[in-house]
């Protein structure tokens, strides 16, 4: 066992479930010769074939498609978008037919399909590739959305992502690729969907975030520990569905709220958590919940990326601030 980084840690799991299931199948642009812009599917195609590792054109409609046709006819497609910032040109294929069909065959027919794609700035790159825009797709009823934060989440949950009989936007923060590095066991285990993993134990106030964001909130608690504020910090994992449970458990015990998150602030997936524990928690609070969050702006080019990009700073002074509320 050694260490290995996040990109790498996809690259494992997709090998594994490669060879574990004839049906699996990848495809996307580049993913067969180059393996992939970050390398992420570099090797499949000499050890499975191009028959398994289909090189597309630069059709990401094509793409969306292809793999819906696919899923229905009992294949599991891993299909890869560059860039999340690229997902667009599909939409119709996934919302329309993808994230419908077991509604719309009443069951007969299911989508058992994993649209992967890198997301999110901090690598200074250029428009259209440093979107975070997961709550577009959390609020499509038929989606699975999921977020990995290190390589032991990434490898698990691709895993259980490509075993499932539902669609699932599986989307990587690319910031965090090569950066975080951890000891991942290839042994096939899958982690669960749909829930929240505690990263961090704490008593005063519960900090909820997912993603790259995950290493700035637990930097922050560190700080704030030193500085005698306890925060137990929720890693989401699953954007939809949403594991509330685990929230609400670790609310019982802070009643303070914090989150986290790099997308945009206007109907982002932070205000959803909230208007929840609102709507079912509000009398365990012990102030208001509060968000840190990425601009209402499209995200800068490399210049200004830092202004827009949350910072440990930003965390720390917002929970002090959720601390001093209403003590």
């Amino acid at each position: 066992m050694s260490e290995i980084t996040l990109v790498e840690a996809v690259n494992l799991a997709l090998h594994h479930e490669m060879a574990k299931d004839n049906n699996v199948v990848v495809l996307g642009e580049d993913v067969g010769d180059n393996g992939g812009v970050f390398r992420a599917t570099v090797g499949l195609k000499d050890k499975f074939g191009f028959k398994r590792v289909i090189d597309t054109p630069l059709a990401e409609a094509l793409i969306g498609g292809v793999s819906v046709g696919m899923a229905t006819q009992g294949l599991r497609p891993v299909a890869e978008f560059q860039f999340q910032g690229f997902v667009f040109p599909a939409l119709e294929h996934l919302i329309c037919h993808a994230a419908r069909m077991r509604n719309r065959t009443r069951g007969r027919l299911t989508c058992p399909a994993v649209f992967r794609a890198p997301f999110g700035g901090g690598i200074h790159a250029p428009e259209h590739h440093s979107e975070s825009v997961e709550a577009i797709f959390a609020h499509i009823p038929g989606f699975r959305v999921v977020i990995p934060s290190s390589p032991q989440r990434a490898y698990g949950l691709l895993l259980a992502a490509i075993r499932s009989n539902d669609p699932v936007m599986f989307f990587e923060p690319k910031r965090i690729y090569r950066t975080v590095k951890s000891n991942v066991i290839d042994n096939g285990e899958a982690l669960p969907l749909d829930t929240c993993f505690t990263l961090r134990k704490g008593r005063d106030l519960t900090l909820v975030t997912w993603g790259a964001c995950v290493v700035e909130s637990l930097q922050a608690a560190h700080s704030l520990s030193e500085q005698g504020i306890e925060a137990e910090v929720i890693d989401l994992a699953s954007i939809k569905p949403i594991d509330m449970d685990t929230i609400f458990k670790s609310l019982n015990k802070t009643g303070r709220l914090l989150v986290v998150h790099e997308a945009s602030r206007s109907c982002g997936v932070g205000a959803e958590i909230i208007a929840r524990v609102a709507e079912q928690s509000m009398c365990k609070l012990k102030a208001p919940p509060k968000r840190v969050t990425g601009m209402d702006t499209v995200m800068p080019y490399y210049r200004n990326e830092d202004y827009f990009m949350i910072q440990e700073e930003d965390i720390v002074i917002a929970a002090k601030e959720l601390m001093e509320d209403w003590k």
